[in-house]
């Protein structure tokens, strides 16, 4: 499996505001078990799909950009869409419910 590649809060803005693919970020850390859990299902999404891009960013290591969009407990994942926040996904998911929530904010 392809890891997923790391945003920081130095480069979230051009990684993945500016981004021309939608992106989903898993917003994550070393320790967290369910992280560690729901990181094989991202991966696999990201290589099935063309449609939207996935990346890590460690709320360890970028405290101000999970801040910025009220990440209160992980994994949660954030789908951007042209810039913005369009979809939040708390909690470890199977891999069909992430994509079922992911579809109508993709279409």
């Amino acid at each position: 499996m392809a890891h997923l590649p790391e945003v920081t809060d130095n480069n979230f803005q051009a990684e993945v505001i500016e981004a021309d693919l939608p992106t989903l970020v898993d917003f994550w850390a070393p320790w967290c078990g369910p992280c560690r859990a729901v990181a094989p299902v991202l991966e696999e999404i990201d290589a099935e799909r063309d449609d939207v891009r996935v990346v890590k960013l460690n709320i360890d290591d970028n405290q101000q950009t999970a801040a910025q969009f009220g990440v209160m407990s992980i994994p949660t994942m954030i789908l951007f869409k042209a810039g913005q926040p369009v979809k939040k996904i708390v909690g470890a998911q199977p891999k069909k419910r992430i994509e079922a929530e992911l579809e109508p904010a993709l279409a």
